[in-house]
């Protein structure tokens, strides 16, 4: 709150040494929300072995976060394309740690389309599991990035905090699930991820 009452007190002044000031303080602010973002990152990746399971509809869930991201999609010329089949069986799920999954998954997806592009997610039956499948047309990963997209802290980005993938591969791995990933440089990614069945047993 300090730094903030500091840029406002410089804004409006055109003296050379507050605008050099000014600068040195909208970089501070930059790092400090960076550090913040970092720190979220990982009180979510240390939060997910706190499950609260319960029989949920995946559709009503994925539904719900695409009203909320949606205006954030448009922001960035991002095209959501959902494909939901109707009457899926439930899952057992704590609601609140799948939308962090998707949207870390959306997060990752929104970075490899700078320039604006399209995001489909479709949820089906494979197998006897509940499928949920993001797939974005943005710029890929060759072998080396794909091999360590789930190691904690690695990113591709300068300023990415390595937890996003990881995150959502404990949260799948929480949920008794299993998460796949198809990508090729320039040919976009595909992220399958299988969750059980609710059944009597698992509830």
């Amino acid at each position: 709150m300090n730094l903030d009452l500091l840029v406002e007190d410089l804004a409006s002044s055109d003296a050379p040494r507050d605008r050099r000031t000014l600068d040195k303080l909208h970089t501070v602010q930059s790092e400090c929300r960076h550090l913040e973002e970092i720190l979220d990152a990982f009180l979510q990746f240390a939060r997910v072995g706190e499950l609260d399971l319960v029989p949920t509809d995946l559709n009503s869930v994925v539904s719900r976060f695409l009203d909320f991201y949606r205006p954030q999609a448009d922001d960035t010329k991002i095209e959501i394309s959902p494909h939901l089949q109707p009457g899926l069986p439930a899952v057992a799920a704590d609601e609140p740690l799948l939308r962090q999954m998707l949207m870390n998954l959306c997060r990752n997806a929104a970075d490899a389309m700078p320039g604006g592009g399209r995001l489909e997610i479709q949820t089906t039956v494979v197998d006897n599991r509940v499928a949920l499948v993001v797939i974005d047309n943005g710029r890929g990963m060759d072998d080396a990035a794909r091999s360590r997209m789930f190691d904690t802290f690695f990113s591709t980005r300068p300023s990415g905090s390595g937890l996003g993938l990881p995150t959502v591969r404990k949260i799948v791995q929480a949920h008794l699930g299993t998460i796949d990933c198809e990508s090729e440089p320039g040919q976009g990614t595909k992220f399958t991820i299988l969750l059980p069945i609710e059944t009597e047993t698992s509830s």
